[in-house]
């Protein structure tokens, strides 16, 4: 029981030392150099998240990025609808519908 409360009572501070910062800092009163570079943040961690999923698919979670990678061709495709629709819906159905069809194919 006691583990558990450690768990949870580090959590909520986690929790509060980021909070704090979104909370009590304003926009404006951060430099300008890191406004922009905050601009970042989000596409990077989509990136770290995304991209193990994609090129880490094949037997056993070995590496893959070949053309027989099915989350890889589905990712790109849905890279290039992204790029030319500016659309998030039309993009992730795209990239959805296309990885359904090739693991439905292969």
């Amino acid at each position: 029981m006691r583990i558990w409360l450690i768990v949870i009572a580090m959590g909520v501070a986690t929790y509060a030392i980021r909070l704090s910062v979104l909370a009590f800092v304003r926009p404006s009163a951060l430099p300008r150099p890191v406004r922009e570079a905050l601009r970042f943040v989000t596409p990077a961690i989509l990136c770290a998240i995304i991209a193990p999923a994609v090129l880490y698919a094949g037997e056993n979670g070995a590496f893959d990025a070949g053309p027989g990678n099915s989350r890889l061709v589905a990712a790109l495709l849905a890279t290039a609808v992204a790029w030319t629709a500016r659309n998030v819906w039309l993009t992730i159905g795209a990239g959805m519908a296309a990885l359904w069809l090739l693991q439905w194919l292969t």
